[in-house]
């Protein structure tokens, strides 16, 4: 069965560090891409960050490049979201998805249940 379980988020100052981790089931990881996606209340849902399954490309959005790094270890069938300088208008739900295949490229078919991420002012 696929299972995506996010862990690492909770309640943190401006200009705090958070990491967020997502475990995957050993199926689900060999040969997918990873990406985290955030859901801000009364906005829609916006694609934060992406790996692909070689670890060899990787996508951040506008939004968080520069604070926000994607990376993972296969060794432990875990997705990483390294958050740094966070602000205000990071705070959401966030949720980690896998897609089949090397690309992050595409729609995600697996998602987690997403873990709050909440940054006060």
């Amino acid at each position: 069965q696929v299972r995506l379980v996010e862990s690492g988020g909770g309640l943190v100052q401006t200009g705090g560090s958070l990491r967020l981790s997502c475990a995957v089931s050993r199926r689900t990881f060999n040969g997918n891409a990873m990406g985290w996606f955030r859901r801000a209340p009364g906005k829609e849902r916006e694609f934060v960050a992406a790996i692909s399954w070689s670890g060899d490309s990787t996508f951040h959005a506008d939004s968080v490049k520069g604070r926000f790094t994607i990376s993972k270890d296969n060794a432990k069938s875990t997705v990483y979201l390294q958050m740094n300088n966070l602000k205000p208008e990071d705070t959401a739900v966030y949720s980690c998805a896998a897609r089949d295949g090397e690309s992050w490229r595409g729609l995600f078919e697996y998602w987690g249940q997403g873990t709050q991420v909440t940054v006060s002012s």
